[in-house]
């Protein structure tokens, strides 16, 4: 196998880099095992997962404790979603140390007001002033360890309804702020607004996508449109919620599990995940490591005994 490359690595690599959503060490494992090049700590997905709104009810060490599991059991990069930042200037900072600390390689924050709702629901999607969310990309790179941790602004200027200069006015000074690579945010059918950015913006920064409503683009495309790395950001959470839907009114209406059975997968695949393999190895050795420790500890015993025995003698 060749080596995993690093997020910075692969935001300017020539070919599009793709990533997916996940929401625990299992969905970051499944995105690892398809072929994804990047493992996106979703948000939405954790968030839902836990059955609360995208709008920052979760704190930052409830993310990122999901996050941190979630680098203990994949080699490729992990990304974090880290809304807009959970807070001001220094919730920045202490997050961007955590991230880091944790070994997350990159986190993604956007310039929509503390708390955030999720870019797709009809609500409160107000920006913070240009100088505002500047001053967040300037603190966030000024606090890293390593110019390997990557700091992604992410644009919501078409989200909250402004056009296409406010989002390269704020492409400008994201960049001009430090960050590492821009997410262009579109809630269009159609991928026009993302085209209509790549072409306009005339920066040095790597772009980024998310085509959730605009789904029917494909990777070449985005591509050839300027993107360079490709978010699928919940369709893994999305699916799973209609298959779970499925398996479990057809055990209901069937009265038995016997149907769903194939469509299941094995025992063997969960164990494979847990690591259980290595846990009985583990436990095999160290058991035996035990074993000979107390067979020392009792012959020693005797040999005291034998000695005593002598020296009564």
């Amino acid at each position: 196998m060749s080596p995993v490359k690093s997020l910075r690595a692969l935001l300017h690599d020539a070919d599009l880099a793709k990533a997916a959503g996940a929401h625990n060490p299992l969905t970051a494992q499944l995105v690892e095992q398809a072929g994804f090049d990047v493992v996106w700590a979703s948000g939405l997905e954790i968030a839902a997962s836990l059955g609360v709104p995208d709008a920052n009810i979760l704190s930052m060490n409830e993310c990122l404790a999901v996050a941190r599991a979630m680098v203990e059991k994949v080699s490729v990069p992990v990304l974090a979603d880290c809304d807009s930042g959970f807070g001001g200037i220094g919730n920045v900072v202490h997050m961007v140390r955590s991230y880091e600390a944790a070994g997350v390689q990159g986190v993604c924050i956007e310039d929509k007001t503390f708390p955030k709702l999720n870019s797709f629901v009809a609500g409160n999607q107000a920006l913070v002033p240009i100088e505002d969310f500047a001053g967040k990309i300037a603190a966030a790179v000024a606090t890293r360890v390593s110019e390997d941790f990557v700091i992604i602004a992410r644009i919501e200027a078409f989200i909250s309804g402004y056009g296409l200069d406010e989002a390269l006015r704020r492409a400008e000074a994201y960049e001009l702020a430090g960050a590492d690579a821009l997410l262009i945010h579109s809630k269009r059918t159609t991928p026009d607004e993302i085209y209509s950015f790549c072409a306009a913006y005339d920066g040095q920064l790597p772009i980024v996508v998310v085509p959730t409503t605009y789904n029917s683009v494909t990777m070449e495309e985005l591509r050839a449109g300027g993107a360079s790395l490709a978010i699928y950001a919940n369709q893994g959470l999305r699916g799973a919620i209609t298959s779970i839907r499925q398996i479990f009114g057809s055990i209901l209406a069937e009265g038995t599990a016997a149907p769903v059975e194939n469509q299941l997968a094995p025992l063997g695949d969960v164990f494979g995940y847990q690591d259980v393999a290595a846990l009985l190895s583990a436990e095999d050795r160290f058991e035996s490591i035990g074993q000979g420790v107390a067979k020392q500890i009792l012959n020693g015993a005797r040999e005291e005994r034998r000695n005593a025995d002598v020296v009564e003698r």
